[in-house]
């Protein structure tokens, strides 16, 4: 007979929308047990999120240090810089193990109880963990997502997915990337500012699909300056002989020589592995349908995160993940969220935050849209960086911001006011009327609302 453990809340997964859950539900009192089969933090701290950043920054600083050994216009000179990636991995593994030791304190210290093994759900209300049977009133699932596998792409060899790609041994010579999303160009850039030569294979047209052409025109420009080669409008076929193959659709075919090359097409939530099919819950495509409250179709049984669909957000999960356990603890709560801002780390990075011209118009609403380039800001300036602009999207009969968008430096920085703002209803002239610190970035908020309202100061 397995031992049985008895808790209020259990929840499967311990990624950002688990570990938030957990402690959130420690807060209010509710005795809860969180099963992760990995390391704590799931893939956003161990190998999304946050390694991710690190190596950006790593290879931005050797990109900054190269620059320097030639001709610098800030008249900074230096001898050629030299990468140690094995130390850069390091530093960046350290980053993510304190993260990771940091969330095993916060859960600890809140009376979560964390059980190392993977999960096998037996019913709603049991589940076995390595010979544990746990019992509970509430089951949480924060299973995440994992990377999509192209058939004729098996990972293994030189054919990595973006973890292999994120704790390099030695740089490649020349990486291809198949897919030009915000997974394959941030780390395509990264690797490139290392030193590697890259290039990106997309089946559709254009980078970044997701998003306007207008916002991905200074990525494609930034791209061509430091000569990464786009091979778009191509599909892969295989891989054989050092070389990736790609056809055209018209019969032309692509033979790239390399010596890595990173699937980075997409993620996929993580449904499989744990018996979820058991309980036959209704599901939307490979993700788990939910309602306004993360509840599934099968009563006490709640989903959060990637598992439920996009968007595929960290930040999301963890609201959906503390929101559900007040649910829990008797307070009520829904999540209708104004807005959920994505960030795309390339350089220049892009956020979105509420709707775009384009998806205000498919709505119906008759709005104003403005934008602010990033040539006329003076902060922007002395960052050397110049390229993109900030956009609003307002209401024209009330002036009601209903989206607001960026490209350029550190624009992700601007995410958190651009939510604020879709949040608490703000109207043009509330943004316009609040006084900017003077010199940022941000001033190219203020000076996008203004001129919307017909009267900017700087352009």
């Amino acid at each position: 007979m397995a031992q049985i453990i008895d808790t209020t809340l259990l929840i499967i997964g311990g990624g950002p929308g688990g570990y938030v859950a957990a402690i959130r539900a420690g807060q209010l009192g509710i005795p809860t047990v969180l099963v992760e089969g990995q390391a704590l933090g799931g893939t956003c701290l161990n190998i999304g999120c946050i390694p991710s950043k690190a190596l950006i920054h790593v290879a931005e600083q050797f990109h900054q240090a190269s620059g320097f050994a030639g001709q610098s216009a800030l008249g900074i000179k230096v001898d050629a810089p030299r990468l140690e990636i094995g130390q850069s991995v390091a530093w960046k593994d350290g980053i993510v193990d304190r993260l990771t030791t940091g969330v095993a304190a916060l859960l600890k210290k809140h009376g979560v109880k964390v059980i190392h093994g993977w999960a096998q759900i037996v019913d709603g209300k049991h589940v076995d963990v390595d010979g544990q049977r746990i019992r509970c009133e509430h089951l949480l699932l924060a299973t995440g997502s994992s990377s999509v596998e192209l058939p004729m792409l098996p990972f293994g060899g030189p054919i990595i997915s973006s973890t292999e790609a994120l704790a390099p041994s030695t740089l490649p010579k020349h990486l291809v990337v198949v897919g030009g999303g915000y997974i394959g160009l941030e780390l395509g850039i990264a690797y490139r500012k290392l030193g590697a030569q890259v290039s990106v294979v997309e089946a559709r047209e254009r980078i970044l699909p997701t998003y306007d052409s207008e916002l991905t025109a200074p990525v494609a420009e930034a791209l061509r300056k430091l000569g990464i080669a786009l091979h778009l409008g191509h599909s892969v076929e295989g891989f054989e002989h050092g070389c990736l193959l790609a056809g055209d659709g018209k019969g032309g075919q692509l033979r790239l020589e390399a010596d890595r090359v990173l699937v980075a097409v997409g993620r996929r939530p993580r449904s499989q592995g744990f018996n979820l099919q058991c309980l036959d819950l209704k599901m939307n495509g490979a993700a788990i349908a939910i309602d306004e409250r993360c509840q599934t179709s099968m009563r006490n049984v709640w989903a959060i995160g990637d598992v439920a669909g996009e968007p595929m957000l960290a930040h999301r999960a963890m609201a959906q993940g503390e929101m559900v356990a007040e649910i829990i603890a008797g307070k009520a709560r829904r999540f209708e969220p104004a807005a959920i801002a994505a960030v795309c780390f390339t350089d220049p990075e892009v956020v979105v935050a509420g709707k775009t011209p384009e998806q205000a118009s498919q709505q119906g609403l008759d709005c104003i849209v403005a934008q602010f380039p990033f040539a006329a800001n003076g902060r922007a300036m002395s960052l050397e960086s110049k390229s993109g602009f900030v956009r609003v999207v307002a209401r024209r009969d009330n002036h009601l911001i209903v989206g607001w968008q960026a490209v350029g430096v550190a624009v992700s920085e601007l995410s958190t006011a651009f939510a604020q703002s879709l949040e608490m209803g703000a109207r043009l002239e509330d943004v316009a009327g609040t006084i900017h610190a003077h010199p940022t970035l941000g001033e190219a908020v203020q000076e996008a609302a203004l001129r919307a309202l017909g009267h900017a100061l700087h352009i």
